[in-house]
């Protein structure tokens, strides 16, 4: 009891909210479905021969059957309306094949999901380790999706002809009592199909399904993570010189210029100097 609450605790039962466990529990709970309502299936319809003597006369003539629908082995008493002798009748036709083919994929099919659900809740770091989990689970869940295909729809087409076998209309073709004149036969009761169809429905949507988690599985492998990788980002082009100097451009003339023209006013300077230094020219009047 100790083991079942330690690996309670250390589950990781939060893979059933992804579509890989979500989609793993809804294939085991219709895979249940599917083979239950095939396999469990037992039916019944009702006749009545009414002879011209109505001594002679059956009026409740029942025929069961049931999965597998051998139905060859399946057989029944009509009078024959000629004193209290009856003939036995069989029905036509062998669809075990095809039904046992849909319960089985259905079983196999619902202990792989059991053990995949196991393995994601309990062992998912195992699982993925060097991906070959994945890869044997893609293998897997291909192999059924194809075989969930073949299943359902060889049972579509036996459950067609078992409605065929088992019409009441078409049964009564067959008792030759019911060919002279002044007898009567009809139908009392027909078989209820609702439940094999629903076997149909359910196998076709476990296709579905199978083939639905294909992509989830095939997403675990890691076959597709390099092509899903986002592209790099585009790199900027540097800005121009002319921006990157806020627009303005330096004179290349302006170094040697020495930063424009300047009066030379220290060589004005310096010729006032000697002017002073020689004396001024004396006046007209002292002159005279």
């Amino acid at each position: 009891m100790d083991v079942v609450n330690q690996l309670v605790a250390q589950g990781q039962f939060r893979v059933l909210k992804v579509p890989l466990g979500f989609i793993k529990a809804l294939q085991w709970f219709f895979a249940i479905f599917a083979f239950s309502t095939c396999g469990s299936y037992s039916g019944m319809f009702k006749m009545e021969v009414e002879c011209k003597n109505r001594t002679d006369s059956d009026l409740s003539i029942e025929v069961e059957f049931e999965y597998p629908f051998r139905l060859h082995q399946v057989y029944f008493d009509a009078p024959t309306c000629k004193g209290i002798d009856t003939e036995r009748f069989f029905l036509v036709g062998d669809y075990s094949s095809s039904a046992e083919f849909f319960v089985t994929i259905g079983v196999f099919a619902f202990l792989y999901a059991t053990a995949a659900l196991s393995v994601y809740v309990f062992f998912f770091d195992k699982y993925k380790e060097n991906n070959k989990g994945p890869l044997i689970d893609l293998g897997v869940t291909s192999v059924f999706a194809f075989l969930w295909l073949v299943s359902s729809a060889a049972w579509a087409k036996g459950l067609s002809d078992v409605k065929t076998a088992t019409d009441p209309d078409e049964v009564i073709t067959m008792i030759s009592a019911c060919e002279l004149e002044g007898n009567a036969c009809r139908e009392v009761h027909e078989p209820v199909m609702s439940g094999l169809n629903t076997s149909v429905a359910f196998g076709f949507i476990n296709l579905v399904l199978w083939v639905g988690n294909l992509w989830f599985v095939f997403k675990e492998t890691g076959i597709i993570a390099p092509f899903m990788r986002p592209p790099p980002p585009p790199q900027e082009k540097p800005a121009p010189e002319a921006q990157q100097g806020g627009g303005y451009e330096q004179d290349p003339y302006a170094g040697t210029q020495g930063g424009g023209y300047q009066p030379e006013y220290q060589q004005d300077a310096e010729y006032g100097q000697g002017y002073a230094q020689q004396g001024a020219p004396t006046s007209f009047s002292n002159q005279m």
